[in-house]
This record gives C-alpha cells, sequence and structure tokens, in this order.
C-alpha cells in the first residue's frame, strides 16, 4: 500500500512482532486505517518500518508488542529516530475471539491502543537486559547444579557398599572433591559404572559452581555501577540488588509512586479482616521474584541488624505474628529500595578506610576485635563488595579517635 496522506497528518502506528517478521500497520488521529505493511527484522527492515509509516505523516508513537522480546530491535530503532514508543499488552482472548486475528489485525489494534491510552506503558528498560541475562544465566546454573548434587545423593542410596559407605559420610564439597578425583578402576562392573556416572556428575559441579561463582561476581559488578546507593544498603547483595533493578527496569511505569512499587513487589498491605479480628496480610500480586528478594532482605536484617530484631521484639510483644511482622518489614523495605531506585542517591564513600587503617598500622583482626565484628566483614566493608553503612560510620570514627 502507497502512502499518500499529507505529512501535517497525525500518524500513530502498531507493531505486530515476531521473531522473523514484523508487521506495522498506521492510524490517523480519529482511527481510520491508513495502511499496513510486513517487513523483516533486520537493521534495514526496520529503517523501512519506520520510513513506511512516516510516509503516512507525522509519526508521534508507535505502539509495539514485546518491546523487551521479538520487538526489542523495533523498539530501538524508533527511538533512535526519536519517536515515542508504548508497550502494547496482547489483546484479551474475548477480543481476538469477536475481531478474529491475523498480524494485520493485532497491528492495527495495537496502534489502536496507543490512540486510546490503553497503551501508556512505556517500554521496557534495555540497560537492564544485560544484568537479566547474566541473572537468567546463573540462576539455571545454579539449578542444574542442585540437579546433580540431587543425582548424586540418591546415587549414592542404591550404591553398592564399598562405594556407599566410603563416600555417604562426606559433607557436600569434600563429596564432589573425592569423586571428581576418584579413579573407577574396580573389577566390579557395577561398581566401576556407579563410579564413572558419580565422577561425571561431582566434575558437572565443580563446573556449574566455577560459572555461577563468575556470574555471580560480574552480576555485582553490574549492579553496583547501575545503582551503587541500592548496593549499600544492608541486606541487599549482588542477587536481590540484580532481580530488583530488573523489576524496576522492566516495569518503569511502576515506579510512579513508592505505593505502586510496593504494589510491584507484593508488599502492599491487603486487608485481611473479619468479625472483632483486624489486620492485613501479605500479598499473594506482584512480581514474586522482587517479593523473594525482599523477603531475603527482611531475613538477613531479621538475623544479623539490632535495630531489627528489636523492631521484631516490640512487634512480637505486640502480639504480632511471624507473616505479620515480615510483612511490615517487606513494606518498609520496599519503601527504602523505591527511594533508591528513583533519587538517585549516592553511595556511602568507603575508600576512606582501608588508607587510614593502614596509615596507623592497624591490622585487621585488632580493628574487628575493637569493633565487635570479624576480619572478613571489615574487608567488605572496605573494599565495597558487601558494605555494612552503619559498621563503616562505627568504624571511621574508631580510626579517629586511635
Amino acid at each position: 500500500m502507497t502512502a499518500t496522506r499529507p505529512e501535517a497528518t497525525q500518524v500513530l502506528g502498531g507493531a505486530d512482532t515476531h521473531a522473523d517478521t514484523i508487521h506495522v500497520a498506521a492510524i490517523d488521529a480519529l482511527g481510520r486505517d491508513l495502511g499496513d505493511r510486513e517487513f523483516p527484522t533486520t537493521p534495514t527492515g526496520y529503517r523501512d518500518a519506520l520510513a513506511f509509516l512516516v510516509a503516512f505523516g507525522a509519526l508521534t508513537v508507535i505502539g509495539i508488542e514485546g518491546t523487551s522480546s521479538y520487538g526489542a530491535g523495533l523498539t530501538r530503532a524508533a527511538q533512535a529516530a526519536g519517536i515515542a514508543v508504548r508497550e502494547v499488552i496482547r489483546p484479551e482472548r474475548s477480543v481476538r475471539r469477536l475481531q478474529g486475528k491475523s498480524d494485520p489485525i493485532d497491528a492495527y489494534q495495537a496502534a489502536r491502543a496507543v490512540l486510546s491510552q490503553r497503551a501508556a506503558a512505556a517500554p521496557k528498560d534495555e540497560h537492564t537486559e544485560a544484568i537479566r541475562a547474566l541473572n537468567n544465566a546463573r540462576r539455571s546454573a545454579v539449578k542444574a547444579r542442585t540437579a546433580a548434587m540431587n543425582q548424586i545423593h540418591h546415587m549414592l542410596i542404591t550404591a553398592p557398599t564399598l562405594v556407599r559407605e566410603k563416600y555417604r559420610p562426606l559433607k557436600e564439597k569434600a563429596l564432589v572433591n573425592a569423586l571428581a578425583a576418584c579413579r573407577p578402576s574396580t573389577k566390579d562392573p557395577t561398581s566401576h559404572g556407579v563410579l564413572t556416572a558419580l565422577k561425571t556428575l561431582a566434575r558437572r559441579h565443580q563446573f556449574l559452581t566455577e560459572q555461577a561463582d563468575d556470574l555471580h561476581q560480574q552480576i555485582r559488578d553490574l549492579a553496583q555501577a547501575a545503582n551503587p546507593h541500592l548496593m549499600s544498603l544492608r541486606g541487599v547483595g549482588p542477587a536481590t540488588a540484580a532481580q530488583l533493578l530488573i523489576t524496576a527496569g522492566g516495569n518503569p511505569e511502576r515506579l510512579r509512586s513508592e505505593a505502586s512499587f510496593a504494589a510491584l513487589c507484593g508488599t502492599a498491605p491487603v486487608p485481611a479482616s473479619s468479625g472483632k479480628t483486624t489486620r492485613h496480610r501479605l500479598s499473594r500480586g506482584g512480581d514474586r521474584a522482587a517479593n523473594c528478594a525482599l523477603h531475603t532482605i527482611a531475613l538477613v536484617r531479621m538475623t544479623s541488624d539490632p535495630r531489627t530484631r528489636a523492631y521484631v521484639r516490640t512487634q512480637r510483644d505486640r502480639g504480632r505474628d511471624h507473616a505479620e511482622i515480615t510483612r511490615l518489614l517487606k513494606r518498609a523495605i520496599a519503601r527504602e529500595v523505591y527511594r533508591s531506585l528513583t533519587r538517585g542517591l549516592a553511595a556511602p564513600e568507603l575508600t576512606d578506610l582501608r588508607p587510614a587503617r593502614q596509615a596507623k598500622n592497624i591490622t585487621l583482626t585488632a580493628a574487628a576485635k575493637a569493633l565487635g565484628t570479624y576480619p572478613s566483614k571489615i574487608v567488605r566493608t572496605e573494599l565495597g563488595t558487601y558494605p555494612d553503612c552503619d559498621l563503616a560510620d562505627r568504624y571511621r570514627q574508631w580510626l579517629l579517635a586511635a
């Protein structure tokens, strides 16, 4: 179809995306069809698709299905050309059942979703895609490692007596190292086969451990660079920080308020009152991975943070149970994380701690003893890998007074 509309016509675009093709459609401000066409998912195809839409008039915005999947290439091309992009949710089944489904129909529906303001969400933040990719790879490596360890334990249960009695008493790390270094040269074919399988699984476990550790380090570096203040919060490690950044980057429209972000993370209070009982319960909605990250942070603080432990004791004295206390903590942590994600807060300065300690010839052991902590925690705070901001403040004051 050729473009015949004047340049003054306001054009809204829509795109139905697939692995190998994209189908774009254009409508005017009144919702009238202007034209549609299919293009390949190549850089040239993206340019031609945008040129096709622009030929109808002034292209102001384009709605794209799957801006973080099949539509990622077109999204980047549109944003580079200065065209606003909106994330389009696929139509409900009832709509597709009534109107039918085809690539042109879906493309026009995407454009009309933009016109009706049903598609008002900004596209996914592609800057978190590297963290997302590394996080997914690490999770699959950890899952496969766990499966290998479970196979080892199950295989030892039915292994021949000599094999079982030799290896079953060993703990996980010692067991993996022993099996990986064993030589299945026994004359018994059953023992030889079982030991060969166990050796293979142990080496697989070692490989996956190295892979997971390497990915963990890369995730930590990217999370630290993306939001150093978030990594400085108590209880926030590389895995939890990465998940919170992924959730925030994948749902930028949900960062419009603290309450919206809390609902996204499944920590918004849900009324659960009945009769004389007035209470709230944990939300079962939202991003469950983000909710798990907040839950992990809450557990860390409940075990290692003196202020959190005092708060838990106070809430228990008031008659609240563990689930209710956890909900309150997760809601408070969501508030803290939201401020870190949206306000561009600066991370606390830690680079002065190690030079100050070394200048006074103070050992890590002496510093840890004076501050009532462990040397490893001093090291992590000095290097900023797992910093404890409260400890850093006490450490700095102690160094100045030493």
